[in-house]
């Protein structure tokens, strides 16, 4: 393991005409908790999705422990790298998305299942004690036979934690992962997301809960306009910030 779990260099990111990420550079540290704020369409969610390459990046460089992701250099210039070879770095990356993404026709325990045995070919035996004891730790250890349909929405997003935690990973990527519950269903997935930065996991949580951000996050990264505008450790950023355009927006969600 390297000093920096995750650096990002000058990335830069274009949808046809439409520039959403400008140049963002970035460094989160081993067992860092990391949350991103901003406006929608500040880029927040495609920076994430360009960590584990399921955005392709125009230019810049990401490093995930040490590791370039979805290219390598030679001689200066950058080569996509195959998509079995960039499946095989996804593998050590969880992602909790907005949506929960369960698969509907599979009970909990095999959505939990699924891909240590079907992706890593693990043991079958072995992967069902550890995704019971990861149900059992997300709250969920008396639904493993129900199926995503029978859950309420933070039940679901509990599973779908479970289940990223189960490929056993190094970081863990969270996009807006309460935005699609309802409020009283958001304090039961924080508290999962809590319980995990307290066993050290490395995590980058885009997010709007600012309270969240403020007790559990080691740094708070405000984004806009495709570039990062401000960051710091949080109670300094959400009390004191120094940016105008950050001042802004904490004015209209504090």
């Amino acid at each position: 393991m390297t000093d920096e779990m995750v650096r990002a260099e000058a990335v830069h990111k274009s949808f046809g005409s439409l520039e959403v990420l400008k140049g963002v550079d970035l460094v989160v540290r081993p067992g860092e908790v990391s949350c991103v704020l901003g406006p929608s369409g500040s880029g927040k969610s495609t920076f994430l999705r360009c960590i584990n390459h399921l955005e392709k990046i125009n230019a810049g460089r990401i490093f995930v422990d040490g590791d370039l992701m979805g290219y390598r250099e030679r001689g200066g210039k950058l080569h996509e790298l195959k998509e079995k070879d960039v499946a095989a770095q996804r593998r050590s990356i969880g992602m909790v998305f907005q949506r929960f993404n369960l698969f509907p026709h599979m009970t909990v325990l095999q959505n939990v299942m699924e891909a240590p045995c079907r992706v890593k070919k693990e043991n079958k035996a072995d992967v069902r004690d550890r995704a019971i004891a990861l149900l059992d730790r997300v709250g969920l250890g008396d639904k493993v036979g129900n199926y995503p349909g029978q859950l309420s929405g933070g039940q679901q997003q509990r599973v779908a934690i479970a289940r990223a935690l189960a490929m056993r990973p190094k970081l863990m990527l969270f996009d807006e992962p309460t935005s699609a519950l309802d409020p009283e269903l958001v304090g039961e997935v924080l508290d999962v997301m809590k319980g995990l930065a307290r066993d050290g996991m490395t995590m980058i949580v885009v997010t709007h809960e600012i309270g969240f951000a403020r007790e559990v996050g080691d740094s708070l990264i405000f984004m806009d306009g495709g570039v990062v505008v401000e960051q710091g450790p949080p109670r300094e950023v959400l009390a004191n910030p120094q940016q105008e355009r950050t001042k802004a927006f904490l004015s209209k969600v504090l």
